[in-house]
């Protein structure tokens, strides 16, 4: 394995704009869910009239689909985002409106026959049923509760109350409280590894949410002991959880 302060400034130099994850391959993997959500979206994403993607970031997962809805479009908080959405979807006809995260959805009541997120920031339910038409389906991956917190909490300390947040009963009941009927909801719990520092200096620059004052310096000490930890077992061993929403109006 490269030298650690090799490894830490190949990581702090490479792009982490967009949501394309092609940086980790062959430094850090993850399980994927059973049900297969970018096939999901291609089932369903040509039969909708219109259709909403929230938080869509780069496009990726979009760009990825064959057939896309007959009026598409798609939503994003962060600029440098929605710049790389523009290119990767306008030219398929695929709408991108830049909302900053928080705010109510610019669109008409009952303006989309499905709504979809893969990994939702913060999902605005009484938005998404309000944008929802009647017997129209929200159709999403969510993060799960205490996602990766194996690694989050080596840097920030343990974060009981954040283990609290995006159980995916409360969600339910927030769905429900919306207006929303629920379909399916299962969750799952997933194997992350990491084989070398850069992929996780990485993934906290891309993840900011995750540890938010991260700094390769003021980290020094943590990023440290776990490439130790790492060059002794070979890798480090995390546990996403993920929750397949489906819920109609």
């Amino acid at each position: 394995m490269r030298a650690f302060q090799e490894l830490i400034d190949e990581a702090v130099a490479a792009d982490v704009t967009g949501w394309d994850f092609g940086w980790l391959d062959g430094r850090a993997t993850e399980e994927r869910p059973p049900w297969g959500y970018a096939r999901l979206l291609a089932e369903r994403l040509p039969a909708a009239g219109s259709a909403l993607d929230l938080d869509t970031g780069g496009g990726e997962v979009l760009a990825g689909i064959p057939r896309l809805a007959s009026r598409m479009v798609v939503t994003e908080g962060w600029p440098p985002n929605a710049r790389r959405a523009r290119e990767l979807l306008c030219p398929r006809g695929v709408e991108v409106v830049e909302v900053p995260q928080g705010s109510p959805l610019p669109f008409a009541d009952a303006a989309f026959d499905l709504v979809t997120s893969r990994h939702p920031v913060d999902p605005a339910w009484d938005e998404i049923a309000r944008v929802l038409r009647p017997g129209g389906t929200y159709l999403a991956q969510h993060i799960g509760p205490a996602s990766a917190f194996e690694l989050i909490e080596l840097f920030t300390g343990p974060l009981p109350r954040h283990r609290l947040a995006r159980d995916p009963s409360r969600e339910a009941s927030a769905a429900r409280a919306a207006g929303l009927e629920i379909v399916q909801w299962p969750s799952v719990r997933l194997r992350m590894t990491f084989s070398d520092i850069g992929a996780v200096v990485w993934l906290l620059r891309r993840c900011v949410w995750w540890v938010p004052d991260f700094d390769v310096d003021r980290h020094r000490p943590q990023l440290l002991a776990l490439d130790a930890h790492i060059r002794e077992h070979g890798s480090f061993v995390a546990y996403s959880s993920r929750t397949l929403v489906e819920a109609r109006r």
